[in-house]
């Protein structure tokens, strides 16, 4: 009997194999860290065999937990990290390592690309602003100064696209990771004028046919099967990326309501559902826009570089300083500390802007140069001053992408680990002055990649079908902003707008000491 539904997310940090029943009920789970290699030059790569082998391993542990996994697999999706660049050349060998989106080597030529006339016309055809995560940016790149990179390449994909070649055979891409880089929302195609302000028309037979998940499946591999201990034969959909499939486990959409979304994971993203005639595109070339896996809607979205990032930094530097003192502490005991010692501060003291990233920021600016700093020390703070500044600052961050995309959304879905924090979610609340819920599902990313499976292959319907018993069940009650701390973050919007944009050229100084090897 076939009765399972598997989801397969591989992330940044970790990849994850989900089953599911088919009414949306987590079964069991397996993961792998998904570990990637940096350099000093701003590399960040990671070999795709690796990738493969890793995703492998976590399917075959999935079936040491649930009896006869393969026999009861109806079908599996997959979704995958953003961004990024995994060429492979004609027999379907790697070209080299995987480009990651944390990879800023392209940072310059997007300097160039961003500053030239063509760049408006592809934004507005793609709703997204030029940045070094980007496959097109880093094609431009390879292009202009690491040509040899190029070298047998015969196709570009992204992660999840490398992962699914793997379980199928097939070079596709998805709507969303191929509009927002290469195309145009509106009709969820490839654009020639796109493809040819990014200086890229002679690498054109690069790009993969466009693959919609929710309309067509392919058979699992033999050789595939073989890897995993999965039945060949077993139909395989390509989910959108996992910023996408994430927002739909998350509850993005639910039961006809466009709501806004959050994801507070290593970065930050935020996002609304909208019709395409309902985009705004701001004046700075920023943010993104995503198909989304229902008719007629896509995902507007503002991306921070770095969210978590910066809670991890400062717990870090704790922990570190603990353990000189002979008194080591884990990240989950400091962890476990942060919202008491946020209860216990008086909020709006500071000002933290979480530019935490070696690459800069993206959303709702671009500037590869940003960085992170407290405003408003004296010495009167201690540490637990800084950890709440730090969590008003992503919630600040927050505030700043939505305002780029027009009125904040009536409703907001929390999503990502740090949603589980009584005092972010508070402060989230506050800041935004809209009402959070968060979902009880641990896996939203691999469940939204088993819910465009589970359409694909009959299961449900259609998609508001499967929403109806895989995320609308799931949403906790919603948590009101309170009023009196509202009105401090009102207050404190200002300043921190203020700071950042009067930062601007003390960030690009500190850049040209930096490259001039100047102390």
């Amino acid at each position: 009997m076939r009765d399972l539904l598997i989801g397969i997310d591989a992330g940044t940090s970790v990849i994850k194999s989900i089953a599911f029943d088919l009414a949306g009920q987590q079964i069991a789970a397996a993961a792998v860290p998904n570990t990637y290699d940096t350099r000093p030059d701003g590399s960040a790569t990671q070999p795709l065999d690796r990738t493969w082998s890793d995703c492998a391993e976590t399917l075959r542990k999935l079936a040491e937990k649930v009896p006869d996994l393969a026999g009861r697999t109806a079908a599996i999706g997959v979704t995958g990290q953003g961004d990024g660049t995994w060429l492979i050349d004609r027999a379907g060998r790697p070209v080299g390592d995987g480009w990651l989106w944390l990879d800023a080597r392209s940072a310059g030529t997007v300097r160039t690309l961003r500053a030239g006339e063509a760049d408006r016309v592809r934004f507005e055809t793609t709703g997204t602003g030029l940045n070094s995560c980007q496959q097109g940016a880093q094609l431009a790149h390879m292009c202009i100064r690491l040509p040899h990179l190029l070298d047998g390449a015969v196709t570009a994909l992204h992660c999840k696209d490398w992962l699914y070649f793997r379980l199928t055979g097939e070079r596709v891409t998805d709507p969303s990771e191929a509009c927002f880089t290469f195309g145009d929302f509106r009709t969820r195609s490839y654009a020639d004028d796109v493809i040819a302000a990014l200086g890229l028309a002679h690498l054109r037979a690069l790009l993969p046919p466009i693959l919609d998940g929710v309309d067509t499946t392919h058979p699992l591999g033999a050789e595939a099967a073989a890897d995993t201990g999965l039945r060949a034969g077993t139909p395989v959909a390509l989910g959108y990326v996992d910023v996408v499939c994430t927002a739909l486990g998350a509850g993005l959409v639910t039961d006809g309501l466009e709501a806004g979304c959050t994801i507070v994971g290593s970065t930050g993203m935020h996002m609304r559902a909208t019709p395409p005639d309902g985009v705004r595109l701001d004046g700075e070339a920023t943010g993104y826009v995503m198909a989304l896996p229902l008719p007629g809607l896509v995902a507007q979205l503002q991306s921070n570089m770095a969210g978590t990032i910066n809670i991890d930094w400062i717990l870090k530097l704790a922990a570190e300083l603990m353990s000189d003192m002979g008194r080591p502490v884990t990240h989950s005991e400091l962890i476990d500390h942060t919202d008491d010692w946020i209860a216990a501060t008086p909020p709006a003291g500071l000002i933290f802007q979480p530019y935490i990233s070696e690459a800069g920021e993206r959303g709702p600016f671009v500037h590869n140069d940003a960085r992170a700093g407290f405003v408003g020390l004296n010495t009167g703070h201690r540490f637990p001053h800084l950890v709440r500044a730090v969590f008003e600052g992503l919630a600040m961050a927050a505030r700043d992408c939505y305002a780029a995309m027009g009125p904040i959304p009536s409703e907001v879905r929390l999503s990502g680990g740090a949603a589980r924090s009584r005092e972010l979610r508070a402060i989230f609340a506050a800041s935004l002055g809209r009402p959070v819920r968060c979902s009880s599902r641990e896996e939203a990313g691999a469940a939204g990649a088993a819910m465009i499976a589970a359409v694909a292959t009959g299961v449900y319907r259609t998609m508001p079908d499967c929403i109806a018993d895989w995320v609308t069940p799931y949403l906790t009650n919603a948590e009101e902003p309170d009023e009196a701390l509202s009105r401090r973050y009102d207050a404190l919007y200002p300043p921190y707008r203020h700071a950042r944009e009067a930062l601007v050229p003390v960030w690009e100084a500190l850049a040209r000491k930096e490259d001039t090897g100047h102390a």
